[in-house]
């Protein structure tokens, strides 16, 4: 008897993807970012400067195949608690007291398309390892909430998984299910692990129009009760960032601008909204979480991160897009889970690309930023009580 082939989506040649995608690999990728120490760079012909291992492909930087890593190399994983497991190298590093960044996994499944997707998610964790940290992308792998997923897991997850959040949980580990986590899954899990630092593109808050369908992200209940960092660039683009903000203050949850004094939003450097803090730099900033940590006091500090001063999108451009794309979610009735990445999807065909280029700038940066926090974190000994 044959088994029956499994659907795919079609892998596109590199040179269709930057085609399609234009500015998705920026070339600062490792290279721009100010919280990133990268190695000396190589300049190949015609390119821009190019960390060492890594291939240029037309003047952009994509992440090199780690060799022995995925699908070449065995990974096991070790069981942390009911329904919880990590891989041996999260693990091992969490025991020594070593620095770990939990990383979101909506962002492969749902937040950009097929095969940007996996190409980034593979980005980001080379980011947080040159930052001198260990990633561990968080998912629920059949009926497990894996810690530190693998290369077979990623492809698994940018193919297309559910969307899980908190109160998807329990049925997926009932019924040995697979999700991509959203930031209030991901936050969940990671804190139950022993993580400090969560690393995500924008997090979910108070859609528009909030007031009368209460259609509120979880995320923003987790936060004020899960005790870690969280380090984004603002709330997601589509959201209204007022009432997100008045929520998150409300909850208890310290908001400290990274270099800013202004709340970032998503694909803008600032909102007209002040953050509770400023923090100089990544060291600032982890004296904050540690503070919050070691005090015991429940919920998150929101570690916020302007996107790069090169990728950010005009205003008028996110306005004229974020219209477009409100109207056309109102006329196709799209409601619950499916608005924002519905949204996401209709801004990056309404600016030709430019918006997906601009979101994965932004958690590269964000990737940077993460593992410098988390390796402040585990210099003072890591900070829970």
């Amino acid at each position: 008897m044959v088994a029956a082939a499994v659907d795919r989506p079609p892998r596109l040649k590199r040179a269709d993807v930057l085609a399609v995608y234009g500015q998705a690999f920026p070339a600062w990728l490792f290279c721009r970012s100010p919280w990133l120490r990268p190695e000396p760079p190589l300049r190949p012909p015609g390119s821009f400067p190019c960390p060492a291992g890594f291939r240029p492909l037309g003047g952009k930087t994509i992440a090199p195949e780690r060799p022995r890593e995925g699908r070449e190399r065995h990974v096991t994983f070790c069981p942390l608690g009911p329904y919880l497991e990590a891989s041996d190298e999260v693990r091992e590093a969490l025991a020594a007291g070593r620095p770990v960044v939990a990383l979101e996994s909506t962002i492969i499944s749902h937040g950009l398309p097929y095969p940007a997707n996996l190409d980034t998610a593979v980005a980001v964790e080379e980011v947080v390892r040159r930052g001198g940290a260990v990633p561990a992308t968080i998912a629920v792998i059949r009926g497990q909430a894996r810690v530190g997923c693998d290369r077979g897991d990623l492809e698994r997850l940018a193919a297309g998984a559910i969307k899980a959040s908190v109160r998807d949980l329990p049925a997926l580990y009932a019924r040995g299910g697979t999700g991509a986590t959203t930031v209030a899954a991901t936050a969940t899990i990671a804190a139950q692990a022993g993580i400090s630092v969560l690393v995500t593109g924008g997090i979910g808050g108070a859609h528009r129009g909030w007031g009368e369908t209460l259609d509120i992200s979880a995320d923003l209940e987790v936060l004020g009760r899960v005790s870690l960092a969280v380090v984004c660039s603002g709330a997601k683009a589509v959201l209204d960032v007022a009432a997100t903000l008045e929520y998150l203050e409300t909850k208890g949850v310290t908001v400290v601008g990274l270099g800013t004094d202004r709340f970032p939003g998503f694909y803008l450097r600032a909102t007209p909204f002040p953050v509770d803090a400023v923090a100089a730099d990544p060291t600032e900033a982890a004296a904050i979480v540690s503070a919050r940590l070691a005090s015991g006091l429940p919920g998150a500090v929101l570690v916020a991160v302007p996107i790069p001063a090169a990728d950010e999108l005009p205003p008028a451009v996110v306005e004229t897009a974020l219209a477009a794309a409100l109207g056309e979610a109102a006329a196709r009735g799209v409601t619950g889970k499916d608005v924002t990445p519905f949204l996401l999807e209709a801004m990056r065909q309404a600016t030709g690309g430019r918006s997906l280029g601009a979101n994965i700038a932004l958690v590269l940066n964000n990737a940077a930023a993460g593992a410098a926090i988390a390796v402040e974190l585990a210099k003072a000994g890591g900070s829970r009580p």
